[in-house]
Order: C-alpha cells, then structure tokens, then sequence
C-alpha cells in the first residue's frame, strides 16, 4: 500500500514539474513574441521617420525635423516691407524679392539666416521635372535632411487654390507639420499645382525677378539620375546671399 501511494506521489510530482516547465516555456515564448513584436514596431516608427524626411512630400520640400531647440528669428525682423535679396551662385545671379508683409516670419528667418553667411557654399540638392517643377535648395549638408537649430510655423501666405506660378519663392517642410520650415526653400520654375496636405500648403515669401533662366537651364540639365527627382545634374552652388 505504501509502495503504491508513493508511486502516485512520484507520479503527481513529475506531472507538476512538467506542467510547471510546460508554463516556464509558455511565458518564456510570451515574452519573445512581445519582444520581437515592439522590435517591428520601432522599426516600421523609425522607416515611417525615415520616408516623412527622405520622400517626396509633394512639393519637393522635406526638411528634417532636427534640432528644435534654438531660437527662431523674430517676425519684426521682417520690419513688414518689401527685401531686395541677391543670390550669387556658381552659376550666375539671382535676383529675389521677398515680402515681410505677406510672409513676415519666414522672411525673418531667411534674413537671419543671410546675415549668418548660413547659405553661403551650399548647394541646391533637389530637383523635379514633372508634375512639380521645382528646385530645392538651403540644406547646409546638401543630404535633404540638414537646417538650422530650430524650426518655425505656421505656414504663411500660401495660395488657396494650390497654384505656385513660375518664379514663386516658398517654404520646405515636412509633409502634415505645418511648424517644420527651417532653412530650406524652392524656387518654381514652371507653374505647378502643388497639392495642400492636412497642414496646408506651403508658405510664398517672395518671387524671383531676376535670374528664372538659370534655374531653368539648370531644370533642362535634368538629375543625375534622369529621374523626375532627384539631385540636380547641373551643379548649382550659392555662394553668396545679400539682402537689403
């Protein structure tokens, strides 16, 4: 009889060391599956962070969101009047108007950003040849990605029916993030239907009046790639930026 009871107790205590092992490897296989589940989860964030900086916003104008600590110009430094700007480039002169009344914000920024020498020896890091028409520059790391210690909003003076005619002058900034201009603007060379987002359009602060045809045989060249976007064959570099 005591061999017997034994035997079951021997019997019992194994069925609950397996039944306790079969729960440790229950819980162990849980936790991978919770880890290997946040891990996709940061990557497909990350690639989402990617793709919003990297990508086509739709109008050839992303900008890093970056370093958004430093203090952005302020609008008075617009002073509501009309800036004469001179644009020298490797290239040519490009003579720009710029309007403190309409978009004082980003007028104060790009003159900030001016008086800082920011644009000199930069390059102009993106164009598009169909659809949108437009060449993108004021990147100091010529990536797509770079600008200034802070950011600035809202978006100013942008056209309500979504038409940037040839020789607008506007703000870059990520796609749905109205507070995301920095130091990067595009230069329209061709009208273009530039399609507003959930955050709006795209702030206009000046227009070029001098100096369209060097962006447009700069256009004519294509991209390296001979895509419709992409870096700029014809290498246009800004050496200089006044403004008075």
């Amino acid at each position: 009889m005591t061999t017997s009871k034994n035997a079951r107790a021997a019997t019992q205590r194994k069925r609950a060391a397996k039944q306790a092992s079969l729960e440790r490897h229950r819980l162990a296989l849980r936790r991978r599956r919770m880890f290997w589940a946040l891990g996709v989860v940061v990557t497909v964030a990350a690639a989402a962070v990617w793709i919003a900086v990297a990508t086509n916003t739709g109008d050839g104008a992303a900008a890093d969101p970056g370093n958004t600590t430093g203090p952005v110009p302020a609008p008075a430094l617009a002073q509501s009047r009309i800036w004469d700007v001179t644009v020298e480039t490797n290239l040519g002169t490009i003579e720009l108007s710029l309007d403190g009344r309409a978009a004082p914000q980003a007028v104060a920024s790009f003159l900030s950003l001016a008086s800082e020498g920011f644009f000199n020896g930069t390059d102009c890091h993106r164009l598009t040849t169909s659809g949108i028409y437009v060449l993108q520059c004021g990147d100091p790391t010529g990536t797509g990605t770079g600008g200034p210690a802070y950011r600035f909003g809202p978006i100013e003076n942008a056209p309500s029916d979504d038409l940037y005619p040839a020789g607008t002058l506007a703000m870059a900034r990520q796609g749905g993030d109205a507070s995301s201009m920095g130091s990067q603007f595009f230069v329209v060379y061709a009208d273009s239907t530039i399609p507003s987002d959930e955050a709006g359009g795209y702030t206009v602060f000046g227009t070029v009046t001098q100096g369209l045809d060097i962006v447009r045989s700069i256009a004519e060249g294509g991209t390296i790639t001979g895509g419709a976007d992409g870096r700029p064959a014809l290498s246009v570099i800004i050496t200089k930026v006044t403004a008075s």
